[in-house]
């Protein structure tokens, strides 16, 4: 077996980034954190998620993330399931995070997509059928 372990991203502010996250993943929590110097800059992390998977935030970016909607090479989204996606999208609301766009209308699953503070789009996907063959049918298929 093979899973995703953690997602490192390089962002600009940590307090904006962790507003995002938290809204996003209430039973996480910052698993550990620290400091020091990448390649002659100094930086803050925190590794924030739960026993399984988290996300590592490191504040030293410069510059702009990718254009989502251009051609560049690069980062297009990373996406988590989640059980419920309408308290999902309640909690973002409530934290001041608004749906970005909404994704494909598919039978057997709901998505959408939010840009956090630093550019990256993140995508939340609530699957409404166990079966694998409806959970992977997309609409152009259907």
């Amino acid at each position: 077996m093979i899973r995703i372990e953690h997602i490192n991203l390089v962002i600009k502010n940590l307090e904006k980034s962790m507003a995002f996250y938290k809204a996003a993943f209430p039973h996480w929590q910052v698993r550990t954190q620290g400091g020091g110097e990448w390649y002659g800059k100094p930086r803050k992390w925190v590794h924030f998620g739960d026993d399984y998977q988290y996300l590592a935030l490191n504040e030293f970016g410069e510059g702009e993330n990718r254009n989502l909607q251009g051609h560049q090479v690069g980062l297009a989204h990373f996406a988590f399931e989640t059980n419920d996606l309408d308290a999902l999208i309640e909690r973002m609301r409530n934290a001041g995070f608004d749906v970005d766009k909404d994704g494909a209308d598919e039978p057997f699953r709901k998505n959408i997509y939010y840009v956090d503070p630093d550019g990256f789009e993140v995508e939340f996907v609530e699957y409404l059928s166990d079966l694998p063959a409806e959970r992977n049918l997309s609409a152009e298929e259907g």
